[in-house]
């Protein structure tokens, strides 16, 4: 067998277990890029690479500092009074939310901006005695959704406007994925508040863990308080400065490294905060997204796919077939990859119907941030994972209606605004 059907079926095993879970997920995760290291699809010195992947360590920094904030008393603080202007009322909470998440990570990396409101809405759900899990998955979800908005939002974008400029094409401009980005954030926004609420899991246990949290923090420290706040905020904004000197994982980490020295919570409680399921579970895939492009599976996918659609197809049918490939890639590939990959082929098939490839390049591009119906298939995802304390069919059902939702709203927007053939 090839490399490319070897990893194909390495990760039909994966995904069979992370559906049924009949083993922990982290585990699976990590088995699948041991496999792929014994059967030499990648590396074998490569298989542990995940865990020095400079997210991971974004991971463990912001999960510090997101307990900093419950150790001080400032998440329950901050909690209070959001739930005094917004009300206890859930689809009031979600709103909020969402729509703070999609406005920051517009700008800002969409796993930063889920680390950093990861902690606050925590202690808003605390505060409002809702579980954890009707609001973490809105808002990785909202996260994901906002980074369309703009060429900086997320790296499909940009990869997109690259290949459009490497054919010799005029790039999608900064601002240019705000036509698609905010109808589909706010269809998100409303899917989530009226169908997607319904297919969340009502955990209790995550309730109850809340309550222990906030009673955990009877003794507040009004100093520490504001320390722990300035370090969020220091964090947030050096994360939506992109400062090359301070990347995301060094401010982090850093921010983590300054809530133990200062007291906002002991080097016990710091190492006892990192959520180690999660840790694993994108380490261990890290390494399985890369076999995907280097074995050449995901191409293989994508050839299969090109050769079913033959003759001369519509173009709406070729942006919406490409959408659902790139979409489907990205649920356990790298978007960046996905699109990476797409991209090239998307051109050639528009050029070859004679159409402008702008749409589909677009549509390739929204479908890779589309990675709703895993929790390995962005980071957001992950990182909510157990705080949430989500499971993974959770993720299929909440996300999968979201994908077709996205798809929908992109083949109605994406051809009226880029026209197939303009005049």
């Amino acid at each position: 067998m090839t490399p490319a059907v070897v990893t194909l079926i390495v990760l039909g095993i994966v995904a069979l277990l992370f559906v049924t879970e009949a083993v922990p997920l982290a585990i699976t995760a990590m088995g699948g890029a041991i496999a792929l290291g014994i059967l030499g699809i990648i590396p074998i010195n490569t298989v542990f690479s995940g865990l020095s992947n400079s997210t991971v360590v974004l991971f463990a920094g912001m999960f510090v500092i997101g307990a900093s904030m419950f150790h001080t008393g400032l998440a329950q603080t901050l909690g209070e009074t959001v739930v005094k202007f917004a009300g206890k009322n859930e689809n009031g909470l979600m709103f909020a939310v969402m729509f703070v998440a999609a406005a920051l990570s517009s700008v800002t990396s969409n796993t930063g901006t889920t680390a950093a409101l990861m902690p606050v809405i925590l202690g808003i759900c605390a505060a409002a005695r809702i579980p954890a899990s009707r609001q973490l998955m809105p808002l990785a979800f909202s996260a994901g959704l906002g980074g369309i908005i703009t060429l900086v939002g997320t790296p499909p974008n940009i990869i997109a406007a690259g290949a459009l400029k490497a054919a010799g094409l005029k790039p999608f401009g900064f601002f240019e994925f705000a036509w698609i980005g905010i109808p589909l954030t706010i269809a998100g926004i409303i899917y989530m508040i009226f169908v997607g609420k319904h297919l969340l899991p009502k955990a209790e246990l995550s309730a109850e863990q809340e309550i222990e949290q906030e009673i955990e923090a009877t003794t507040k420290n009004t100093s520490k308080m504001w320390i722990s706040g300035l370090i969020l905020i220091a964090v947030v904004v050096i994360m939506a400065l992109d400062i090359k000197a301070m990347p995301l994982e060094v401010a982090a980490i850093t921010g983590a490294i300054i809530a133990v020295l200062t007291g906002c919570l002991k080097e016990k409680q710091a190492y006892q905060s990192i959520d180690w399921v999660t840790i694993f579970l994108f380490a261990g895939m890290m390494p399985i997204a890369t076999a995907m492009e280097k074995s050449g599976a995901g191409k293989l996918i994508a050839d299969q796919v090109v050769g079913i659609l033959g003759g001369s197809p519509s173009p709406l049918f070729v942006t919406g077939v490409l959408f659902a490939l790139s979409a489907g890639l990205t649920q356990f590939m790298s978007n960046t990859a996905a699109t990476a990959l797409l991209a090239p082929i998307g051109i050639s098939i528009a050029k070859g119907i004679g159409a402008s490839p702008h749409a589909v390049l677009m549509a390739i591009a929204v479908a890779a941030s589309c990675a709703f119906a895993t929790p390995v298939g962005t980071p957001p995802n992950t990182l909510v994972l157990g705080p949430g304390g989500y499971k993974f069919m959770d993720y299929v059902k909440a996300g999968t209606g979201l994908v077709v939702v996205c798809l929908i709203v992109s083949l109605i927007v994406i051809p009226m605004v880029w026209p197939f053939f303009p005049k």
